[in-house]
């Protein structure tokens, strides 16, 4: 219980204040622990960050997995067309803290986490793109599964992140529209 509102603490004053402001002391603070306790647990800053972006990326990772299993047998439009919700879904998973997130990732050393991440996300629509091979031109999958999802996760996350105020669920609607467009139109 500790360790989980120490992380949601440092979400927060992410959220709230931004990395520089942010210190052990005003985590301890907001989680409602001594900062013996906080030290207990980790080592400082760049960890609790670290320990957010991995809760962060665990969530996201599940709704990743659960469109997958959700899809696999669904004609390739239909599929692409719930793909892409799903992305946008994942990207309003507390996006002020995404935005953070993205933002000190560099900062925290946690850029090979981003890689593993990737990677699944890759393999998985790599798989869905082998078992579905005829419905679209002959690609290479690993290459296609790069484009698509490079795609998906680039229009969703700027959509989300810097313009979600300016947009509204019809405009995101519209955005799902488009994005299918565009992966459909290039897997066939």
């Amino acid at each position: 219980m500790t360790v989980d509102a120490l992380v949601e603490a440092t979400a927060r004053i992410l959220v709230e204040d931004g990395f520089d402001k942010a210190s052990t002391n005003r985590i301890a603070e907001k989680a409602g622990v001594s900062i013996g306790s906080l030290y207990q647990y980790f080592p400082g800053k760049e960890a609790l960050v670290a320990a957010v972006i991995e809760r962060h990326g665990k969530e996201l990772m599940q709704v990743v997995r659960a469109t997958m299993a959700e899809v696999a047998a669904l004609p390739m439009e239909q599929a692409v067309r719930k793909l892409v919700t799903a992305a946008i879904e994942a990207h309003r998973i507390d996006p002020k803290l995404h935005r953070v997130l993205a933002e000190q990732l560099p900062h925290t050393g946690r850029l090979a986490d981003t890689e593993i991440f990737n990677q699944e996300t890759y393999a998985l629509f790599q798989a869905f793109l082998e078992s579905h091979s005829s419905e679209f031109r002959p690609v290479d999958p690993e290459l296609a599964a790069f484009v698509c999802v490079t795609s998906i996760e680039a229009l969703t996350h700027t959509a989300v992140l810097h313009h979600s105020a300016r947009l509204s669920d019809a405009a995101f609607e519209a955005l799902t529209d488009e994005a299918t467009r565009l992966i459909v139109r290039y897997l066939r």
